[in-house]
């Protein structure tokens, strides 16, 4: 670092776990920017303080993670489409003073899932597990791929109703009836598990029976922590085919990198150091 680092980081509360500072600095290093980032904890009641703090010192970009995603958007000059559509925020760009907020939770999703599991996605009928803000952005990001369907299941079945009906109608996306998961999960070509079930330490949780699954669709899981997750495993062994969530994470941090720079994303490298930390 010297006199003309460019800032980044991310903030969220907690975030002694977050492997976005190895996962970035190791890009910057990769590509030449003269970049380094870092983790923040910052509380809900800090928030607006933290965003000052960003126009303050002239951070050129953040990642916003759990619990600020939507909170944060309030606080910023400007609001991307998609990050409009989906009601949340991940990533700012600070441009010349301007803090545009994005969102590239889901569309980091959709590339990781066709470029590791499921090149097409027009016309496949899908599950979401989860309605909370991390399958709002996936499912925005799954409906401009043209699918027959998309349904969104949750414990309790008011939220999806209310995130489903939340979207417009030509996205195809609906709710699942309480009593209906197992019928529907039998006909999807893909299940996304989008909650917290089965995420470290609580490592044998399943969101769902792996035996609903028909042979040959895709289980994606987007936990990374443990890279395979009980339901993974469980689905592989009916013979579907499986997609970990730490593509997700790369690809998302990846666009975050593409944004603030203007340089392609040195992906094989941004996965091969979050892979290492792992071991």
């Amino acid at each position: 670092m010297d006199s003309h680092t460019a800032l980044f980081g991310v903030i969220g509360d907690p975030i002694r776990h977050s492997k976005s500072p190895i996962m970035l600095n190791r890009a910057f290093r990769e590509t030449g920017v003269n970049g380094g980032y870092a983790a923040f904890h910052v509380t809900p009641e800090r928030l607006e303080q933290a965003i000052a703090g960003v126009r303050g010192l002239g951070f050129r970009g953040l990642n916003v993670t759990i619990p600020h995603k939507v909170e944060v958007m309030q606080f910023l000059d400007e609001i991307s489409e998609g990050a409009q559509a989906i009601g949340a925020v991940n990533t700012i760009v600070n441009e010349n003073g301007r803090l545009i907020g994005y969102n590239t939770d889901g569309i980091g999703y959709v590339r990781s899932l066709k470029e590791e599991a499921e090149p097409d996605l027009s016309g496949k009928t899908i599950v979401v597990l989860g309605a909370g803000g991390a399958a709002r952005g996936i499912l925005w990001a799954l409906a401009q791929e043209g699918p027959a369907a998309i349904f969104v299941a949750n414990r309790t079945e008011a939220k999806a109703v209310e995130l489903a009906g939340s979207f417009p109608s030509a996205m195809r996306i609906s709710a699942v009836p309480g009593n209906g998961l197992q019928s529907v999960v039998a006909e999807a070509d893909v299940v996304v598990n989008t909650t917290s079930v089965g995420m470290s330490p609580n490592v044998d949780a399943l969101p769902i029976d792996p035996a609903w699954l028909k042979p040959g669709a895709v289980a994606s899981d987007l936990i990374y922590n443990p890279l395979k997750t009980a339901f993974l495993s469980r689905a592989e062994e009916r013979g579907c085919r499986i997609h970990g969530g730490l593509g997700m994470f790369v690809y998302q941090g990846a666009y975050a990198f593409e944004y603030w720079t203007g340089k392609p994303a040195p992906i094989a490298a941004m996965r091969e150091v979050v892979l290492a930390s792992f071991v």
